[in-house]
């Protein structure tokens, strides 16, 4: 597998590179990304071969397909990260709570977050890169709450490898924020940033096109990587549970080969959702991807209008914050896949200088053919909570905007999953409240929550409270670069 670039070829950088050289140096021409340049078909062969075979199995035989640059040895260790998940065999639980309708549940690693899924491989394979060249690199990740833990969590104690994980101040649960400045490991740093996601996401992308700041790291034997799905380490191993879910249905009689599903996925900066396009694409029946926001529902009016607008909003902080995102990286995926290159620069110009881009009504068209979307504002998820609370399911805020476009847009009778991204236990007090019961804090919220519904709370969430705070530095956006500069 080769990879090329969204925005086209500067003349400077290599017309295509490996996966190794995509992911430990994710910048491309013009701030864009690396997508591969083909994709491998699944086949039916494919998919019946697999119908009952561990998720591990799956994963390894998958990388195959995909032909990367990775050796056997280093595949299968990665993907034994795996054997840490709640349950080795089945890291991913397909639960129903619907006659069509089941959640894959993505959050039963070790930070209790999907981002589990793809980073603790991913982690595995970037820092033995790094062990294998003899290499020094520094990985930043930007996080609106979950891709942090993850990040941190994997690359603890790696050698070769620092991380700087910067997060908005205020902008995260607080089992999100302990998760992150309660980590101890002496490679691991950790800013709040006054600001958004949005403003942390901006500074890691324009750092990464940084000559200077790139050289500067370069005069200290350093090179510069990125943990957030810019990086497409992560987005391969997001296209896997996917097809899991797929094949788990077929195991458990809730469909047959070749039937079609929906897919439907929350989605803050939309990596989730491309594994399911890749996926589509690679010959997964799909029928659609349905994309799910809260009020900052920016993507709603991509898809359904075509619009991609930052000036007439503000970012909103919702109960669901790993959605409260506007600038969606992986859009300019889709954006590729669909209309090329040069149309891809021309939009990504037009909202770097103007602040929005507008799709015709033909692009319009083709973006609807795979996707459509919705979005629920806090009292709609408070409410969904609620409701599946008493059939005997407790979800978290971002897995309950799912629930309305699964009634909204399934429209045909197929089966549709719904991908749960978060365990409750990270935005307790938010649960609570949408049982009744208004709770100070989290660890208040967790206990009352575990009580009154009987549910447990897993261990490295009960111990949190119980850590002393490690990084405890808020720095103002600007001052990003030389933070970081005076850490390495």
């Amino acid at each position: 597998m080769r990879f090329i670039e969204t925005r086209g070829n500067d003349g400077i950088r290599s017309t295509s590179v490996t996966f190794s050289e995509a992911i430990l140096s994710p910048s491309a021409s013009f701030g864009g990304l690396y997508i591969p340049s083909e994709l491998p078909k699944l086949g039916e062969d494919f998919l019946h071969s697999h119908i009952n075979s561990s998720y591990k199995d799956l994963a390894f035989d998958f990388l195959k397909l995909c032909d990367i640059d990775i050796d056997d040895t280093i595949l299968k260790e990665a993907l034994n990260r795996y054997d840490a998940f709640d349950d080795a065999l089945n890291p991913i639980p397909l639960v129903s709570i619907e006659e069509n309708c089941s959640v894959s549940e993505l959050y039963h690693g070790p930070t209790r977050a999907f981002k589990d899924m793809a980073l603790q491989p991913f982690g595995y394979i970037l820092s033995s890169l790094a062990n294998k060249r003899d290499e020094q690199y520094l990985i930043m990740a930007a996080t609106s709450g979950d891709t942090g833990p993850a990040t941190l969590e994997t690359f603890k104690n790696q050698s070769n490898v620092q991380v700087v994980c910067l997060y908005p101040d205020g902008g995260t649960s607080d089992v999100q924020r302990l998760q992150m400045v309660t980590e101890d490991a002496s490679n691991l740093h950790v800013f709040g940033v006054e600001g958004n996601f949005d403003d942390t996401q901006n500074a890691l992308k324009d750092l990464l096109a940084s000559s200077d700041f790139i050289a500067k790291l370069n005069s200290k034997n350093i090179k510069l990587s990125a943990a957030n799905s810019v990086n497409f380490g992560r987005i391969i191993f997001q296209i896997i549970y996917h097809i899991h879910s797929y094949l788990t249905l077929i195991r458990n009689s809730k469909i047959t080969m070749n039937d079609k599903i929906y897919l439907v996925v929350p989605s803050g900066n939309f990596g989730n959702a491309l594994g399911g396009y890749y996926a589509k694409k690679m010959g997964l029946p799909i029928e659609k991807i349905l994309i799910t926001s809260n009020q900052n529902n920016i993507l709603t009016d991509w898809i359904c209008n075509g619009e991609y607008n930052l000036n007439n909003r503000e970012l909103v902080q919702t109960i669901s914050p790993a959605m409260d995102i506007l600038k969606s990286s992986n859009v300019e995926r889709i954006l590729f896949d669909m209309f090329g290159n040069t149309r891809t620069k021309e939009l990504m110009d037009g909202l770097s200088t103007n602040g929005t881009y507008q799709l015709t009504k033909n692009e319009i068209q083709r973006v609807r053919e795979d996707f459509d979307a919705s979005y629920s504002t806090d009292d709609e998820c408070k409410e969904t909570i609620a409701l599946y609370a008493k059939k005997g399911y407790l979800m978290d805020p971002h897995t309950a905007t799912c629930i309305k476009a699964y009634e909204q847009f399934s429209d045909k009778k197929l089966h549709t999953v719904i991908y749960s991204t978060a365990e409750w236990t990270k935005f307790s007090p938010t649960v609570a409240s949408a049982l009744g019961k208004e709770c100070k804090d989290d660890k208040e919220a967790l206990s009352w929550i575990k009580e009154s519904m009987s549910q447990s709370v897993p261990n490295v969430v009960d111990t949190l409270f119980e850590k002393s705070i490690k990084h405890n530095k808020i720095i103002q956006k600007d001052t990003i670069g030389e933070n970081i500069l005076t850490l390495v």
